[in-house]
């Protein structure tokens, strides 16, 4: 899956995947949305933000979770 609104740079960010080149980090919107912010708010937030960006943050989240296994802790 090609991601053209996620940029990835060794100079920005410390290489952290963020939005368009912006120095907003993918997993700091991503983590709005699990907050349970609205759209509308997270825009509000950050005004460079466009709505697309929201939508490719959670679908880059989506598949770099598919991409590795993570430790899960079993309920008690």
């Amino acid at each position: 899956m090609a991601f053209e609104r996620i940029t990835v740079r060794p100079d920005q960010m410390g290489g952290v995947p963020c939005i368009r080149g912006l120095r907003i980090p993918v997993a700091t919107v991503v983590g709005m949305v699990a907050d349970g912010m609205t759209k509308k708010e997270i825009l509000g937030a950050y005004p460079d933000l466009e709505a697309e960006d929201i939508a490719e943050a959670l679908r880059f989240a989506a598949e770099a979770v598919q991409e590795r296994e993570l430790p899960l802790v079993r309920g008690g």
